[in-house]
């Protein structure tokens, strides 16, 4: 259907009389008026990134860039940090589904990151339906009763609500712009900001959001002028945004102080978005045979590139006055096997004490029964204190060496860990497919992120040739036989599109060249 007294807009999927309440005229120009306005730098920038691959490919080393050493040698601070973002010693995430916004603002956590991205199954129904649960979130109407008489509703203390668009790299092609489909990252910012900003800032909070997949500070500079032009058009003051960016691939690691410096009037912290910088770090590096990493289970935050990561992150961040967010605890507690909550709780207890130890200001957790014990962890940390930005870490020397320092001791590629990049990919992929881009698969919740991890080590094992703990190659002949294996098992437990999942991942893992993004193929197969 034509956008009705919206020039050029067209949106070619259905509109309920519910989705026209969001999908206004006005809130659709907008959209229009941002997306003309910084589309052409999107798809320039975007051009960048295939540019410096080539570069990468061609032998080119990751480094910190010459050109803006006046940055990260100067004297500056980010803005001042909003009142109600200064605690965020435990934050959840997930997907905009109305139960799931309920759950995750009641858990007692300080930040709910409400997720238009990896948790979220990009289907017309949840991207506009997760832009109505996040209107009723903001105004307290938001509740549910179920068909078996459970009530959903808010408690009178909630989290702090900060929203993740997708990333640079997607489109939303159920709506036209001058005939090619809107920048998906404008099209979720668009519609909250355009129908929430008011109205947060009438509650005493703001609107606050999580920026996914920067690789540069000039995609932060894009960022930043994205919301200069909004605030403009909204007449509301410029630094009324408030953004952390996810530091979640490995070029940007080499330009956390430009990306602060790049949104200093609204910055609010950096995250250690640790599954996808492993993701990024093997597509990135994908030709280089010294670059194969192990198990994707023995790739922890311990390793040398991790550790150095993490801790520049927050050195970073604590000396321009900025939170350092640690990673995700992807675990979800099983409902029948103590022993499996017993091992796993430990791993997550020592997870988020290094992260308290190193500095962080906070952390994220998937499931609400962990916001308890990483809150008791941070808390024994931080006391009353709503952060430690006092903790400046002048003892870190995370030089370019050691973020590129891809040492996994006494790592190894096993059948086990082989085969269960093939199960997690086609499960991953066959929730995807089916609406839900949260999965629990084997007691972790699993997102495009994990997902991305297991079908890129697959293509990078074939690719260099590499060989298991017990000798085997690994091949396309073992991938085929493996996923053939694997695929029949998941056929026989139960109905989905495994069939179309495994098509999916064959393509992935199976082509010469490295497809960037998982959703970006997969999206051909949602209405």
């Amino acid at each position: 259907m034509s956008a009705q007294g919206v020039e050029g807009v067209r949106v070619v999927a259905p509109v309920s009389p519910e989705f026209a309440a969001i999908l206004t005229p006005e809130a659709l120009a907008f959209v229009a008026r941002l997306h003309r306005a910084f589309n052409p730098t999107r798809e320039a920038l975007l051009a960048r990134r295939a540019e410096r691959q080539r570069e990468l490919d061609g032998g080119r080393p990751l480094d910190f860039l010459p050109e803006t050493r006046a940055v990260r040698e100067g004297d500056w601070r980010v803005a001042e940090t909003p009142a109600d973002l200064q605690d965020r010693r435990v934050e959840i995430t997930g997907p905009t589904e109305r139960k799931m916004t309920i759950n995750a603002l009641n858990s007692g956590a300080r930040v709910f990151m409400a997720d238009c991205e990896d948790s979220l199954s990009p289907t017309w129904e949840n991207v506009v339906g997760g832009q109505i649960n996040l209107r009723d979130a903001v105004r307290r109407t938001i509740e549910l009763v179920q068909d078996d008489g459970r009530e959903y509703r808010l408690n009178e203390r909630t989290a702090v609500l900060l929203v993740r668009p997708r990333g640079w790299h997607l489109p939303e092609k159920h709506v036209l712009v001058d005939g090619a489909p809107v920048s998906a990252s404008l099209f979720d910012f668009g519609l909250y900001f355009f129908h929430n900003a008011r109205e947060l800032l009438d509650r005493g909070s703001g609107p606050y959001f999580y920026l996914p997949k920067l690789e540069s500070h000039l995609e932060a500079r894009l960022w930043n002028d994205v919301f200069n032009a909004a605030q403009d058009a909204l007449g509301l003051p410029r630094g009324t945004i408030r953004a952390t960016v996810l530091i979640e691939t490995i070029p940007a690691a080499f330009e956390m102080e430009e990306i602060l410096h790049e949104l200093r009037d609204h910055s609010a912290g950096l995250n250690a978005g640790r599954w996808d910088y492993i993701f990024s770090l093997i597509k990135k590096l994908r030709n280089r045979p010294d670059a194969v990493l192990p198990d994707r289970a023995q790739v922890t935050m311990t390793v040398p590139f991790m550790r150095a990561y993490t801790e520049l992150l927050v050195k970073t961040c604590h000396r321009r006055g900025a939170h350092a967010i640690g990673g995700m605890a992807a675990f979800i507690p099983s409902r029948r096997d103590p022993e499996i909550n017993r091992v796993a709780l430990a791993r997550v207890r020592e997870d988020k004490e290094r992260e308290a130890g190193d500095g962080c200001d906070g952390t994220w957790v998937a499931h609400p029964d962990l916001v308890p014990v990483a809150t008791e962890i941070f808390d024994r940390i931080l006391g009353d204190r709503p952060h430690q930005k006092e903790r400046q870490r002048d003892d870190v020397r995370a030089g370019a060496g050691a973020l590129v320092d891809l040492r996994v001791p006494g790592g190894t590629i096993t059948e086990a860990g082989f085969r269960n990049n093939v199960n997690v990919a086609l499960q991953y992929l066959n929730s995807w497919l089916l609406g839900n881009g949260a999965a629990a698969i084997f007691n972790l919740m699993e997102d495009a992120a994990t997902a991305e991890i297991s079908r890129a080590q697959l293509w990078q094992w074939i690719r260099h040739g590499a060989a298991l703990d017990d000798g085997t190659s690994v091949t396309r002949d073992l991938y085929e036989r493996v996923r053939a294996e694997e695929l029949g098992r998941l056929e026989g437990a139960g109905q989905g599109r495994y069939r179309e999942a495994a098509a999916i991942l064959d393509g992935l893992v199976l082509d010469e060249g490295f497809t960037d993004f998982l959703t970006i193929p997969a999206y051909a197969y949602l209405d």
